[in-house]
């Protein structure tokens, strides 16, 4: 049982250490540079936001109050999701464990930096895509592996 929780601990380290040194790393080198952008591939680039809204931007208020509620809101989901960890098991809790990984990389940015950095640009021609950062990944990821599941458990059931 002791190893499971540290394997379960590590992985959510791991995750939460990813996410800090990418955006560490963004932040100093794009804050200290001319132009504030790297340009990787004609589909990628880095470009440094501040994001104080949730996911991929949405619900950014620029009143105090309203960010304030969102993170006591995103705090009370991240609690819920560590419940789920406990009483999954398998993919499901892999999925849980990416989701709070990458949600305490998140949370940890809204209360030292009252804003989250995203700066993983994806773009193509006119389309651009949300600015994310490597936390929103693997939310992302634990999100589109629970739908799989779910559509994958129902079949089986059938």
């Amino acid at each position: 049982m002791k190893k499971k929780i540290f394997w379960n601990f590590f992985f959510i380290l791991i995750i939460f250490l990813l996410d800090r040194v990418t955006k560490i790393s963004i932040i100093n080198f794009l804050e200290n540079s001319d132009n504030g952008h790297i340009q990787i591939t004609n589909f990628l680039s880095f470009n440094l936001i501040w994001n104080e809204g949730i996911a991929f931007g949405l619900f950014s208020f620029n009143q105090k109050l309203y960010y304030n509620f969102l993170t006591i809101i995103i705090i009370l989901v991240t609690t819920i999701i560590l419940w789920m960890i406990i009483k999954t098991k398998g993919l499901e809790k892999i999925a849980f464990l990416m989701i709070f990984g990458g949600s305490l990389g998140n949370i940890f940015d809204r209360l030292v930096y009252s804003s989250v950095p995203d700066f993983i640009d994806l773009h193509y021609n006119n389309f651009n895509w949300f600015i994310f950062n490597v936390a929103d990944i693997f939310i992302s990821i634990g999100i589109i592996l629970l739908i799989y599941l779910e559509f994958f458990k129902k079949k089986i059931n059938e």
